[in-house]
């Protein structure tokens, strides 16, 4: 029970000085960044008794992150954080030349539909990216749809969109503050004006046509106040029509019985094929297939155990790329006249390098491949026949290669760490490449340089990073170093320009990428050697990274920083909890803090394939053992900043906020350790830009102080 109100000290930062001042207001104004005053929160004699094993759980009730109490507590804990920010050296001038290097036009790839042209443009400093429509690639670009118009602060993006296929209606969602939630709207092309159409409490959704309407997938409304909280069940799929109200939406499919079942529908290019899939986790999924006309499904795959996704319709054949029975991905024919995967055949066939993505354009199949971590592009004739290889502008990695059947050029963009995305034109018929948008960055790129070594884990297994950093940097051990990891859910980090990145490295910074296990960069075996009771790799490979930094002479300690987020955020919590004498700082950023009840709340549940879950015996001790809530202690930690949001309803505020108690609990000596709580965000898309430099800014002032490290800013760090 808890036994009084949530007492809150002052949430001053207090100078501790044994030095005589005799200006009283001048003690009153003074600073010592080393010192803090955190908020008191209250702990409550919550335990559970899991599987036999008594577990305290002393701050639940900041679960409830609608309660007065929670908002209390939130409000205290930005007034300690904001008030240290606030004093940071080097803050400002990290943000004025941050919105310096951000303000430059960067454009996607154009798409087609219909008979007009379309692509997405950020003039440097706009919250959120606009739509522009031309007639001709050549013509002029006119305004379509701008989202900083949604809102005032930018903080209503917009998701996924999709047109007709006549290019006659264009179907969007919105997101309000970064929540998973979204609204669908409709437009007329030709006009350009909204429809009446409203679509409400989608999630994890695509929009998909078919003829004068399109498929989607929500959830029923929730419980009011608990909209960012609740767990999401029972998930449907729709069919609106145009002009209908939402009442008038036919229900396709959902399952009664399984509540925590996920349902996915998607059109083929043609219209001529529904495909619905299902999945009960993050991973695997079953795959049934609908002939426009029918009424019944047909069954291609009942089982969660493998990944399929419908590519195209070529000669009356299914393409599906999957990985059953191909661990590094392959993509087969299935005629429905026998469509159970013992009769599948093979048209590019598994292989040692990661199949990444296909696509059926201009009488080829353009193919791309991840080899160690990096892009690799093929051509193949329509039976699989490789042809040739595209010729990219370097090592990096490639985006795009999207279009239809009947399209003789394509578009795709290509970056790397130090090389910002350009856009290419590609002829499909001739294998060419050629420069169509060029970045127009004000930087000097040609002075830095990536390099990719391979180092060895704590089981020995070798693991690829990447490191990049000025050309002549000397191996001194005193440069600063951001080791950011990630290391599940089959997610590949590859080499991409960040324009918040440049000005760690202008001031003499290593940025270091590892690829660790769990990620899908060498297949399903890689990822598979990263979950569930294998997940301790993760971390392995995480801390093998930093020794190598370190051993290598790019750092010492006391200049290491570590970041991630979400499952990124988890591993910097675990690997601080096993290693806290091995960085100066760290930035676990929305993370999976508690790994006993992340499954209670949103779509936690459907990471359980990914993580095991506390229900079970075996998988609540090897959870127990490493969740980053549940294993802090008296020591001392490294500088922390954790970082969440208060509309981030995909890994639940309360995460960060028990942890961040318990932490500022535990932590011993001077550094500190603080939560920063945005606001009118959430998990990390459809940020606005204004919010994303702040917090950029606000994260290297914050890890540059507690380095003591003086950039080449002309300002120096206080004593």
């Amino acid at each position: 029970m808890r036994t009084n109100k949530l007492l809150l000290c002052s949430a001053a930062i207090i100078l501790m000085s044994s030095c005589a001042v005799k200006d009283k207001k001048q003690v009153e104004a003074s600073l010592s960044l080393n010192e803090l005053t955190y908020p008191v929160t209250e702990k409550s004699d919550q335990i559970d008794t899991l599987h036999g094993v008594v577990v305290a759980d002393p701050y639940r009730w900041l679960e409830d992150d609608r309660s007065t109490e929670t908002e209390a507590w939130v409000i205290a804990q930005n007034k300690v954080t904001n008030g240290y920010l606030e004093q940071l050296p080097y803050r400002e001038e990290i943000k004025k030349r941050m919105t310096e290097i951000w303000n430059y036009p960067r454009y996607t790839a154009p798409f087609k539909a219909g008979d007009k042209y379309y692509f997405y443009k950020n003039d440097g400093l706009q919250n959120q990216k606009v739509l522009y429509q031309q007639e001709t690639l050549e013509g002029e670009a006119t305004l379509f749809l701008d989202p900083n118009k949604f809102s005032e602060d930018g903080t209503v993006a917009m998701g996924r969109s999709s047109f007709s296929k006549d290019g006659k209606f264009f179907a969007y969602s919105i997101s309000r503050s970064g929540s998973d939630w979204k609204e669908i709207y409709v437009m007329d092309v030709e006009s350009k004006k909204l429809l009446k159409d409203k679509i409400e409490w989608v999630k994890f959704s695509g929009i998909s046509w078919e003829g004068k309407g399109f498929y989607y997938s929500r959830y029923d409304a929730p419980v009011k106040g608990k909209e960012y909280s609740n767990k999401n069940e029972f998930h449907k799929v729709f069919y609106h029509r145009i002009g209908d109200s939402q009442s008038k939406d036919k229900l396709v499919y959902e399952d009664k019985e399984h509540a925590q079942r996920n349902f996915y529908a998607y059109t083929t290019e043609d219209e001529d094929y529904l495909v619905l899939s299902g999945s009960e986790g993050t991973s695997g999924n079953t795959l049934m297939v609908r002939p426009r006309g029918k009424k019944k499904f047909v069954t291609l795959v009942n089982d969660f155990e493998k990944d399929h996704y419908v590519v195209n319709v070529v000669n009356d054949k299914i393409l599906i790329y999957t990985n059953l029975d191909a661990p590094n991905n392959r993509l087969v024919a299935v005629d429905l006249k026998n469509p159970t995967p013992e009769n599948w055949k093979d048209v590019i066939p598994n292989q040692d390098r990661v199949l990444k993505t296909v696509s059926v354009i201009g009488g080829k199949i353009i193919i791309k491949y991840l080899e160690d971590a990096t892009s690799k592009v093929y051509l193949c004739d329509l039976s699989g026949k490789l042809l040739e290889e595209v010729k990219l502008p370097g090592i990096g990695t490639a985006n795009g290669f999207w279009g239809k059947k009947e399209d003789k050029e394509v578009f795709y963009g290509f970056t790397s760490f130090t090389f910002p995305s350009n856009i290419y034109k590609f002829d499909v018929i001739n294998n060419k490449s050629e420069l169509y948008k060029k970045s127009e960055i004000n930087f000097d790129i040609d002075n830095y340089v990536t390099k990719q070594v391979f180092y060895t884990s704590k089981d020995g297994t070798k693991v690829p990073m990447f490191i990049v950093h000025k050309k002549g940097l000397k191996l001194d051990g005193s440069n600063p170093t951001y080791l950011y990891g990630y290391g599940g859910f089959n997610i590949s980090l590859q080499p991409r320009f960040s324009k918040s990145t440049l000005i760690w490295l202008e001031n003499g910074g290593v940025y270091a990428q590892p690829n660790l296990r769990g990620g899908g960069e060498y297949g399903k075996t890689w990822h598979e050697a990263g979950m569930k009771l294998n997940k301790q790799n993760v971390f392995d490979d995480f801390i093998a990274a930093a020794e190598y930094l370190i051993d290598q002479n790019y750092t010492r300690k006391d200049r290491l920083a570590i970041a991630g987020g979400s499952n990124g955020g988890l591993l910097v919590g675990a690997c601080i909890t096993q290693r806290p004498d091995l960085y100066q700082v760290a930035f676990p950023a929305v993370g999976v803090m508690d790994m006993l009840r992340y499954h209670k709340f949103t779509i936690g549940w459907a990471w359980a394939v990914e993580f095991g879950s506390s229900e079970d015996e075996e998988q609540f001790h090897y959870l127990y053992k490493y969740s980053p809530l549940h294993n802090l202690k008296k020591t001392e930690y490294p500088a922390t900043m954790i970082l969440t949001a208060d509309h981030d309803d995909r890994v639940v505020p309360a995460h960060s906020f028990k942890f961040a108690a318990a932490l500022q609990e535990h932590q011993q000596g001077n550094n500190p350790a603080l939560i920063r709580i945005e606001t009118k965000a959430g998990h990390g898309a459809g940020k606005p830009t204004s919010k994303v430099i702040q917090e950029r800014a606000d994260i290297f002032a914050f890890a540059w102080y507690n380095m003591r490290y003086e950039p080449t800013f002309e300002k120096k760090l206080v004593p």
